[in-house]
């Protein structure tokens, strides 16, 4: 059985240092132990606040990795803003993640709406996918819109797990399950690798152990929540054992 590569968001890594004003806990080193631990990849999502990870750090990141840790991976989630989209393109990182963003929002809570943001999106992939960056896309699990992800260009979508992972434990888990599971096989009928995040933690890795075409899981906000009670390096081993690893 194929096994999903595991990419840790370290972005709560950056408001943590943020808050302080300072340089601790230090980005890099955060990216060495759960490189060291096994993980897969990172994922960094920068926002144009700025309130976690900062433009400047991606260059740090990305060259931090390419020295360090040329297997891994790097992934940059972010709106389709020019002048993001424009450091990506000089960066090169493996895989671009396109999320929508709403001014004020807490989080990433919603995918990319189709067929109504698909013009949208279309110029915005094919010059990343000219540069050799895999491309994926924010989607919330609905089967049906599957087939228009494609449409894009893209080469894979990440399925939004937020109300899969909020129904864990409650009469509402094997419906939510279920969708994850429908819309996964629905994009790997119409093409699509499957990448999956949003509050994955390991406990509800459980259930998307085989899910169809799953390439990838991204993990933040759960990973540093957990390493607070057991540390980061035992915290991303977790996450790696529910993945099969």
């Amino acid at each position: 059985m194929r096994r999903a590569r595991l990419s840790v968001n370290v972005n709560k890594y950056a408001l943590l240092r943020n808050s302080r004003g300072h340089h601790q806990p230090d980005l890099c080193h955060a990216i060495d132990l759960g490189c060291e631990a096994g993980a897969h990849g990172v994922t960094v999502h920068p926002r144009r606040d700025e309130r976690h990870v900062r433009m400047a750090d991606l260059p740090v990141v990305a060259s931090w990795l390419r020295v360090n840790w040329p297997d891994r991976e790097l992934n940059i989630e972010c709106e389709d803003h020019p002048d993001i989209l424009a450091i990506v393109h000089a960066l090169g990182p493996h895989q671009c993640t396109l999320v929508p963003v709403t001014p004020g929002e807490v989080t990433s809570d919603h995918g990319w709406r189709l067929p109504e943001q698909l013009a949208r999106l279309k110029p915005v992939v094919s010059p990343l996918r000219e540069r050799g960056i895999r491309t994926s896309l924010f989607a919330d699990c609905d089967p049906s819109s599957m087939a228009r992800f494609a449409e894009t260009g893209a080469d894979r979508i990440e399925l939004y797990t937020g109300p899969f992972a909020w129904a864990w434990g409650t009469p509402q888990q094997a419906g939510e399950t279920a969708k994850v599971w429908e819309s996964a096989i629905a994009a790997v009928a119409a093409g699509l690798g499957v990448n999956a995040g949003h509050d994955l933690d390991r406990e509800n890795l459980a259930a998307l152990r085989g899910l169809p075409g799953l390439a990838e899981v991204s993990i933040g906000h759960a990973q540093i929540c957990r390493a607070l009670e057991v540390g980061t390096h035992a915290s991303v081993r977790e996450l790696l054992s529910a993945l099969g690893w």
